[in-house]
């Protein structure tokens, strides 16, 4: 037991020693073959609703989009603020606190989880419609939510975990874990919407049953005593300042998911009524496209995580920003290439959706627009990750508000008075270059700041 503890310890210390370049591929790899991997199989739930059930069905998981983002904007909140939070302790030495984080990870998921659900459930319709649904959408979108919020306890503590075990030093777990959940989701959600023809009732059905199975594996893993890191009695009672420090950090991605929540909300309605609700199926398919890209560019920021909250935790600042510039530059890469495709191939993007001739040439016209300036995401992306892996929350809040909040609602309405449903489409690629011609003078700024201070830990 002992040699697997001191196993455990080295595996943490690896974070302070072993080269960025391989760091940043033993985290990184694991966590993008994981995100992108849970984005195709949305990719292919999308796919099997909308060739079985049809496009209005599309249309209407497409209005469910801000209440995952808002649920995943509860579970950030406390999920990467707990990871954060570890891996500065695990830097520090300070085991024991990263351990009572554990538990307080544990704890906070379940009420949250807990409270998201009821609210939700409750007010199920009205949000629908708030949220943009019509007539014809309201069905599907109600079916597939009452699901989704039945298990939301269930999804806050998976993601919760997987965050957890990344920050631990166990990447390959978290891949595990996500890989597993999205197979077992591809083999249920053909079973219960082609076989069984339960709809898109059947859909959430199946990622809610993939991710108990995942859960149940994640919690036998901490559950291990000679983990660094495992379950135990005395970890799970709430304590003020570990709250407070996991809420903190976790601010920024909780208002970047939230703020998600808000833009589509308004992106939906607008494209409702510029476009109808074929031209949110539109923009549900181009949105599907996108994220598949940018999955990849958040498993870059999560395996960047663990390696710069620890560096900063030990006061080591050449291998933080060594790990800030290489993670920049392969996100960058990742995105041009999906722009590439994007802008050759939209019409083939889209067929992979819908058969409906309509529905694909909205699509592809909607996509091409959407991923003008797609690789320069990949940077503001990084570098608001980074300031919060270095417990920098006002500038992180700031620059994930500065792209959607501040610059992209205005536009979403301004835009479309001049050029209608085109102008829509048009908000996004525009708050996308000013919020990176805002993100690059800022950081050059705060390292310039970072470097007179002498590299001391004031930055």
């Amino acid at each position: 037991m002992r040699l697997i503890m001191n196993d455990n310890k080295q595996a943490a210390l690896e974070l302070g020693t072993k080269p960025v370049g391989a760091l940043l591929l033993q985290y990184a790899l694991p966590a993008m073959v994981a995100m992108v991997a849970s984005s195709l199989y949305n990719i292919i739930d999308r796919s099997v609703i909308g060739q079985v059930v049809g496009p209005t069905a599309i249309a209407g998981l497409g209005i469910t989009f801000p209440f995952m983002n808002l649920s995943g904007a509860f579970g950030a909140a406390v999920g990467v603020g707990a990871s954060t939070c570890i891996s500065v302790k695990l830097g520090q030495r300070d085991y024991q606190t990263a351990e009572h984080l554990l538990g307080n990870t544990v704890t906070l998921n379940l009420i949250v989880g807990f409270l998201f659900m009821v609210v939700c459930l409750f007010f199920l319709d009205p949000i629908l419609r708030f949220f943009g649904a019509s007539d014809a959408t309201l069905p599907y979108a109600r079916e597939f939510m009452q699901v989704i919020l039945a298990g939301n306890m269930i999804t806050h503590m998976y993601f919760g975990m997987n965050a957890v075990l990344r920050a631990a030093g166990k990447p390959r777990h978290a891949m595990y874990a996500t890989l597993f959940t999205v197979g077992c989701n591809m083999v249920l959600v053909v079973a219960f919407v082609w076989w069984f023809r339960w709809g898109i009732r059947g859909a959430a059905l199946a990622t809610i049953t993939s991710q108990t199975l995942a859960l149940c594996w994640q919690m036998w893993v901490f559950s291990d005593k000679r983990e660094l890191l495992h379950l135990k009695r005395g970890i799970y009672k709430l304590k003020a300042d570990l709250v407070r420090n996991i809420i903190s950090i976790g601010i920024s991605p909780f208002l970047m998911n939230a703020t998600s929540c808000v833009i589509v909300i308004a992106m939906n309605n607008q494209f409702v009524r510029y476009g109808g609700d074929m031209a949110v199926g539109a923009y549900s398919i181009a949105n599907s496209m996108v994220m598949v890209f940018f999955m990849f560019v958040i498993g870059i920021t999560q395996g960047m995580q663990p390696i710069v909250g620890y560096n900063y935790g030990a006061q080591n600042f050449s291998r933080m920003l060594r790990c800030l510039w290489l993670a920049i530059t392969v996100a960058t890469m990742i995105l041009l290439l999906g722009w590439t495709l994007s802008m050759l191939f939209p019409r083939q993007i889209a067929r992979i959706f819908t058969a409906d001739p309509t529905l694909v040439e909205m699509s592809a016209r909607g996509l091409r627009i959407d991923m003008l300036v797609f690789p320069v995401v990949a940077s503001q992306a990084v570098i608001t990750n980074f300031f919060q892996c270095i417990g920098k929350v006002k500038v992180s809040i700031f620059l994930s508000l500065s792209r959607q909040l501040i610059l992209l609602l205005p536009m979403a309405f301004l835009f479309p008075l001049w050029w209608g449903l085109d102008g829509v489409w048009f908000s996004m690629p525009a708050s996308d270059f000013l919020a990176f011609l805002v993100t690059i003078p800022l950081l050059l700024w705060y390292l310039k700041k970072f470097k007179s201070y002498g590299q001391k830990d004031n930055y």
